[in-house]
C-alpha cells in the first residue's frame, strides 16, 4: 500500500512545483462601480489567465454577466515578476496589451495602447 501512496505523490508533485506564484484568487480595484474576485492559473502554452468568479458593487454580491469570462489573457511570465500578455476590460468591451507585476500580496496590472506606452493601472489585492 505505501508504494501506490508514494507514486500517487510523485504523480501529484511536478503540478504543484510548477504552480505559477500569480495563482489564486485576487480583488480587482473598483471600475465603474463595481470590482470583482479573479481566479488566476494556468491557460494554453504554460501561460497565465484570470477568470471572473464573483462580482460586486456598492450593495455587495451580485451576479453579474461576465462571471466566468477571461479578464487576464495569455499572460507570459518574464522570470522576474513581471508578466506579458493581454487585458479585457468588461466596461467597454475591448482587449489591450496588458502588464502585470508582483509583489507579494499585491498585483499591479495595466491595460496599454499605443505599444505599451499609453497605460491604465490598477492594484489587486491577493484573496486567497
Amino acid at each position: 500500500m505505501k508504494p501506490l501512496l508514494f507514486a500517487a505523490l510523485l504523480a501529484v508533485a511536478p503540478g504543484l512545483a510548477s504552480a505559477d506564484p500569480v495563482d489564486g484568487i485576487w480583488q480587482t480595484q473598483p471600475d465603474d462601480g463595481a470590482y470583482a474576485h479573479v481566479e488566476m492559473g494556468p491557460c494554453s502554452g504554460g501561460k497565465v489567465c484570470g477568470w471572473i468568479r464573483r462580482t460586486f458593487n456598492d450593495t455587495g454580491e451580485y451576479q453579474g454577466e461576465n462571471i466566468g469570462k477571461v479578464l487576464v489573457i495569455n499572460m507570459e511570465n518574464q522570470g522576474d515578476g513581471s508578466y506579458r500578455g493581454s487585458v479585457w476590460r468588461p466596461s467597454n468591451d475591448k482587449t489591450y496589451i496588458g502588464k502585470m507585476e508582483l509583489r507579494g500580496d499585491t498585483l499591479d496590472l495595466a491595460g496599454c495602447v499605443a505599444g505599451g506606452l499609453l497605460c491604465s493601472k490598477q492594484t489587486w489585492s491577493r484573496v486567497e
